[in-house]
């Protein structure tokens, strides 16, 4: 059973996704859309789908945005993409070369989280609220149109939330 929590900074009262302009998705090939996501908050850990999740229930606590050499904790995560992050994660044997490049997007703005995650489907995987782009490298050209439709973008559940003030301390 899921307890769900009441907190600040997630609110009823945001403007809803469908009040917002829609993002072209075909401008970037290979974004895969999910809809139908929950904002409730939980205390449990969630069994996600798609992997690595896109939305859906989540953390109390978002994960601060930023760099990170060891995996984060789902939940936390996704409170994150609800805040307008990219989550940009990247398979554990990944070459240091290419964790590299990825390490350059977090620095890149406020709400960028970049993670390793066991399992991935491929080497890459750019996610935000109920959007996902599986790459086979960190060099791909669309991590860079994906970060700069997505972050903060219109599918953003809180537009202008924090992406700091949670779990974690970032590289």
């Amino acid at each position: 059973m899921a307890a769900v929590v009441a907190a600040g900074g997630c609110s009823a009262d945001e403007p809803s996704a469908a009040a917002r302009p829609a993002v072209d998705r075909g401008s970037i090939a290979g974004v895969q859309e999910f809809g139908d996501l929950s904002r409730d908050h939980v205390e449990n850990a969630v069994a996600y789908r798609p992997v690595p999740p896109v939305g859906g229930q989540h953390g109390p606590v978002l994960q601060n945005c930023g760099f990170y050499s060891t995996p984060v904790q789902n939940e936390y995560a996704v409170h994150s993409l609800e805040h307008g992050a990219v989550w940009i994660t990247y398979a554990t044997d990944l070459p240091a070369r290419q964790v590299e490049i990825l390490k350059t997007w977090s620095g890149s703005g406020s709400h960028v989280l970049v993670s390793p995650y066991n399992g991935l489907p491929s080497p890459v995987v750019a996610s935000a609220w109920g959007l996902q782009l599986r790459l086979s490298g960190a060099d791909d050209e669309r991590l860079g149109k994906f970060v700069a439709a997505y972050a903060q973008g219109p599918q953003t559940p809180e537009p202008g939330a924090p992406c700091r003030g949670g779990a974690g301390v970032p590289r």
